[in-house]
């Protein structure tokens, strides 16, 4: 799967602290946290659990250190040694048909401006 770095929220955690948490899980760095961006608006059944709603808080951030890490500019790249790969590009190159998941599409549209009001 393609998708904007994140995770659950764990029971007591603010949505902030729950960024840092994941970015550092995810990528071993700290988050600069600038702004809230989007939540969602609209009923949004989980994935991967049964009868459970998902609700998805997204924010600007700036994450130094990231030049370090490991990274690949094609889709959809396996690699058997890695858990995951991250993928980098500018928002210009960003085409949001290349995310699985329709919440990160619809983010990826605000973020390029190729908005489609479909959901």
């Amino acid at each position: 799967m393609t998708k904007f770095p994140g995770g659950g929220l764990k029971f007591g955690e603010g949505t902030k602290a729950c960024l840092q948490r994941e970015i550092n899980e995810e990528f071993g760095l700290e988050a600069e946290i600038l702004e809230h961006f989007y939540t969602t608006d609209y009923f949004q059944p989980a994935k991967f659990f049964e009868n459970t709603q998902l609700i998805s808080i997204y924010y600007k951030m700036e994450i130094p250190g990231l030049p370090k890490l490991p990274i690949c500019s094609e889709p959809f790249v396996a690699d058997n040694e890695l858990p995951q790969i991250l993928r980098w590009m500018p928002l210009k190159d960003l085409d949001k048909n290349h995310l699985t998941f329709a919440i990160d599409q619809k983010v990826a549209g605000y973020l390029t401006g190729n908005v489609s009001n479909q959901m």
